[in-house]
């Protein structure tokens, strides 16, 4: 199996956490979109969401 890299444009590192989020003005409150970050792009990724008032959530590792 592949590793899963970090969703952060132009990072290749492995993912070691993943970013739950949805659009609220979009999506259903029952669908989740998942973005997958390195340790060093966790914040960035996270806190860009959270800017736009998305429901965001981190959870540990990149799988379940």
């Amino acid at each position: 199996m592949t590793d899963l890299e970090c969703s952060r444009a132009g990072c290749r590192s492995a993912a070691t956490h993943r970013i739950v989020w949805r659009n609220p003005r979009i999506h259903a409150a029952d669908r989740e979109k998942i973005w997958l970050a390195c340790d060093e792009h966790l914040v960035f990724l996270s806190d860009y969401l959270r800017a736009r008032d998305f429901p965001v959530s981190v959870r540990a590792g990149v799988t379940g």
